[in-house]
């Protein structure tokens, strides 16, 4: 059963079509893989489908329902989970108070296991590292309520055995959580760990 489904949707801006009468349906208990040259409309597609904007044509679903009906903000606040490719954390707080945000679980045990210390997890988030940093970014979205997670290249600052450690967490949000995983990536390796691995292309998107 699809969780997202997207029908008919157009986006362009300076003039230039980059999304061309998409329609998809992503399910729950799924890992999807968008993957694509630089600049094709990947992370643009990401943000329709987070309610980031809205298409020129066509419409974004959500459990059947448009996702403008009861509002973008709305969407974003209680259907999905962000992970950024420049983190949007909130600098002022810790990571433990980052992952706060979004749960009512106790945060620690997440960020421990994303490779955290207790130490590391009361530090100012500008303290830490770039992967440090994403790791937190990562680990805020999988503590949330939202059953589906939009991941915009959330391994690119991270090194291999790690960027593998993230996505077997993202294959177990989808297979055991029964969440929906979208991922936006440029790496092959990464998207052949997904269930679907989907091509954006001319602004068309097809399985591959």
């Amino acid at each position: 059963m699809s969780i997202i489904k997207v029908c008919d949707i157009k986006y362009s801006y300076n003039n230039k079509t980059v999304l061309k009468n998409i329609s998809m349906e992503f399910e729950v208990g799924k890992v999807y893989a968008v993957v694509g040259v630089s600049g094709c409309g990947k992370t643009t597609f990401l943000s329709l489908i987070g309610g980031l904007d809205s298409p020129l044509d066509g419409q974004v679903l959500f459990q059947g329902e448009d996702i403008e009906k009861k509002g973008l903000a709305w969407h974003r606040k209680n259907n999905v989970a962000f992970i950024f490719q420049n983190y949007n954390l909130i600098d002022y707080m810790t990571p433990a108070e980052n992952v706060a945000l979004t749960s009512k679980l106790p945060p620690l045990p997440m960020l421990e296991r994303l490779g955290l210390t207790k130490e590391e997890a009361k530090r100012n988030v500008l303290k830490l590292s770039g992967g440090q940093q994403q790791r937190v970014a990562i680990a805020r979205a999988l503590a949330s309520d939202a059953s589906v997670i939009l991941a915009d290249e959330p391994t690119g600052n991270l090194d291999e055995d790690t960027a593998n450690e993230i996505m077997g967490i993202l294959k177990e949000c989808a297979h055991q959580m029964k969440k929906c995983v979208i991922i936006v990536t440029h790496s092959n390796d990464l998207a052949a760990q997904a269930d679907v691995v989907l091509c954006l292309k001319k602004g068309e998107l097809q399985k591959r």
